[in-house]
């Protein structure tokens, strides 16, 4: 339980203007990202399937990873990121209807969106230093679903 406090305390009205906006992005587009992996997942048992589990089940903490700071600083999660879940459902959804090729096209593109803006967020704004330890933790990660994904496109 001594993971958890509270934040904020002695940072100004403008740097947690920043802080609070940068944390709805991460959010929501994790939010995003998850429903993309969810609706690509089918019902064939192979490896492309076991590794959009594990990167569903990746976006999933890194969700929960933003949802735990955004209410350690005192917020809510952003009332608008049921967008984001439609979003996700779209390119999930028609992306694996394209084919496998497409799925992972897609995967890339958006992985790479992600790590391009954690990027600009971890320069951007002066974080704690838990919260910017999590940060770049969760950016490692996508920068590792790039990767993954590009491997599997080489072999499609």
């Amino acid at each position: 339980m001594n993971d958890f406090k509270y934040r904020g305390e002695g940072v100004s009205s403008e740097q947690l203007k920043k802080i609070k906006k940068g944390l709805h992005t991460l959010h929501t587009l994790e939010l995003m990202a998850q429903n993309i992996y969810k609706f690509q997942i089918t019902k064939e048992r192979s490896e492309l399937n076991r590794q959009l589990i594990a990167a569903m089940c990746n976006e999933m903490t890194h969700y929960q990873d933003f949802q735990v700071k955004l209410y350690e600083y005192g917020w809510k999660p952003s009332p608008f990121r049921w967008m984001y879940w439609i979003v996700g459902f779209c390119f999930g959804f028609f992306s694996r209807i394209m084919g496998r090729k497409m799925m992972l096209k897609t995967a890339i593109w958006v992985e790479s969106l992600a790590v391009k803006h954690y990027g600009q967020l971890i320069s951007e704004i002066d974080w704690d230093g838990d919260t910017k330890a999590m940060i770049e933790k969760d950016w490692e990660d996508e920068k590792g679903h790039v990767a993954t994904w590009k491997r599997f496109l080489t072999m499609t």
